[in-house]
């Protein structure tokens, strides 16, 4: 990666990326009015709730993984990497929720991660490099809970880890990522004690973030925060409580007001809000959290990432309205699946400007937001129950 010059590390349901706010192609702050989304459906039909990116044929190019393909840049032909099943928008669910491309055995070419149903397996599909064929499939774990579980670098070794519940012990756990080449098998680790929130198969919230910024990242969920110890691969990490949102999607720590704490952005997965949770002192000096509320326009935002759209050094929000989510049954489900961006302007009383992108795709239960393009502009990857769409920012 290179070293950010005006940047920011992004912690995105899933995935790191990181950007130059400044110094590359197209990537000058803009006038919001200024930044425009162009559009391109990959598939019209319900394959994943999650999607990845990486370049699986070694061409140069970024791709597209969804469920049981992937999608070849840059006009997008689809290609089979295992065996397709049909699911059907109004019925149900598919067996690919969150996903992340990345180079699992460390031989070079980029694999395909996938956490099934919440509660099922977690399983990598290995690159074949370019030969024909269904990719070889391999278990990481048999049950991951937690709607939101992901990808983050949880011991700091640069390597992506999965984070999730273990649902059968109420458990939180993360699974490290192999460290040497042709290695296959992920190891898991327990961060904490039996019945903890946030491990059940349905839980929502799942986050990872410095929270006390002591330099090592901690595990947040709704109900609180566990503290990461100086030796991460060890057992029973202190948690803190602390009240967090309701059924929330992806978390955030962030010093949203620039008084020295962290705060923590998260947004409602089935109802109505996007919110940022301000860090308080009692006289005492312990921790409170006061909400503020960001946006109501739309319900269902299960994916939301916190990424910098318009290079002003600033992170944004990226969400939508994941559509379908329930079969009908959630508050607003027959209204337009809407993307949108939040413009944050920061200060003593912080605002966010939202700025819509597309009525008619979306989010899934996570969000791509990085630059798969390479021009230096972030773009935007969703795949859900109406298919799969690349958003490429463009500027004026």
């Amino acid at each position: 990666m290179k070293k950010i010059a005006l940047g920011l590390l992004v912690l995105a349901s899933g995935f790191i990326a990181t950007h130059e706010a400044l110094g590359q192609k197209g990537g000058k702050s803009k006038p919001a009015g200024q930044i425009t989304f162009k559009k391109a459906v990959l598939h019209d039909e319900f394959i994943a709730e999650g999607v990845a990116v990486g370049d699986v044929n070694k061409d140069g190019k970024i791709d597209v993984l969804a469920g049981a393909y992937w999608f070849e840049a840059p006009d997008w032909k689809k290609h089979e990497l295992t065996q397709p099943q049909k699911f059907e928008y109004d019925k149900g669910y598919s067996d690919a929720f969150v996903s992340q491309g990345m180079d699992v055995n460390l031989d070079g070419w980029v694999d395909f991660v996938r956490v099934g149903f919440p509660g099922k397996e977690a399983q990598w599909f290995e690159n074949p490099k370019n030969k024909e064929g269904h990719w070889k499939v391999h278990q990481i774990h048999a049950t991951v809970g937690n709607e939101s579980a992901g990808f983050f670098d949880v011991d700091g070794d640069g390597r992506l880890d999965l984070l999730g519940g273990n649902p059968t012990k109420k458990q939180m756990n993360w699974f490290r990522a192999p460290v040497s080449k042709n290695e296959t098998g992920w190891k898991q680790y327990t961060v904490s004690t039996e019945n903890s929130p946030g491990t059940d198969p349905f839980s929502h919230g799942l986050g990872l973030g410095d929270m006390n910024k002591d330099g090592r990242p901690d595990v947040l969920v709704k109900e609180g925060w566990w503290e990461a110890p100086q030796n991460r691969l060890q057992s029973d990490w202190t948690f803190h409580p602390a009240k967090l949102g309701e059924a929330s999607a992806q978390m955030y720590p962030y010093d949203v007001d620039g008084d020295g704490d962290q705060d923590v952005m998260s947004s409602s997965a089935h109802a109505l809000g996007i919110w940022w949770h301000e860090q308080v002192q009692n006289e005492t000096g312990t921790a409170q959290w006061k909400t503020h509320l960001i946006s109501d326009q739309f319900t269902q935002t299960h994916g939301l990432a916190l990424v910098d759209i318009n290079s002003d050094g600033h992170p944004d929000l990226v969400t939508g309205k994941r559509y379908f989510a329930h079969m009908g049954k959630d508050p607003g489900e027959y209204e337009p699946p809407v993307l949108y961006w939040f413009e944050f302007k920061p200060g003593k009383n912080p605002t966010w400007i939202p700025h819509q992108i597309d009525d008619s795709s979306g989010v899934g239960v996570h969000v791509v937001a990085e630059d798969i393009t390479k021009d230096g502009l972030i773009d935007i990857v969703i795949a859900n129950k109406k298919g799969v769409f690349v958003f490429k920012q463009e500027r004026k």
